[in-house]
């Protein structure tokens, strides 16, 4: 059960083209955001669309095939754990962002 303490599984679209940073290592960091999507019926019978929107980040060799293969609107299914930070604008202000780190990632559809 210590698997399951921080893991997240989810099936979406990706929102725009993967971000993708090169870091002073070597190594590669992919940023996307992920959408998915439930509908169900409202108390009037009417059909109603919710859709989720998720930020994605990987690193190394996940970021990489992220990097040669996956485009905006293409459907994956990733694993990962939630992660939260702070960072500070250029402003000064103090932000707040809650991720999903991929760990690993399955390419679905055509």
């Amino acid at each position: 059960m210590n698997a399951l303490k921080n893991s997240v599984q989810l099936i979406g679209n990706l929102g725009q083209d993967p971000e993708i940073v090169n870091m002073d290592n070597g190594s590669k960091l992919a940023k996307f955001s992920l959408a998915t999507s439930e509908s169900y019926k409202n108390a009037q019978g009417e059909k109603v669309e919710d859709t989720q929107w998720h930020n994605i980040v990987a690193w190394g060799k996940t970021a990489e095939i992220i990097e040669n293969y996956l485009i905006k609107g293409k459907q994956v299914a990733i694993e990962g754990k939630l992660v939260h930070r702070s960072y500070e604008t250029k402003e000064g202000e103090k932000r707040y962002i809650t991720e999903i780190k991929c760990n690993e990632l399955l390419m679905l559809g055509k």
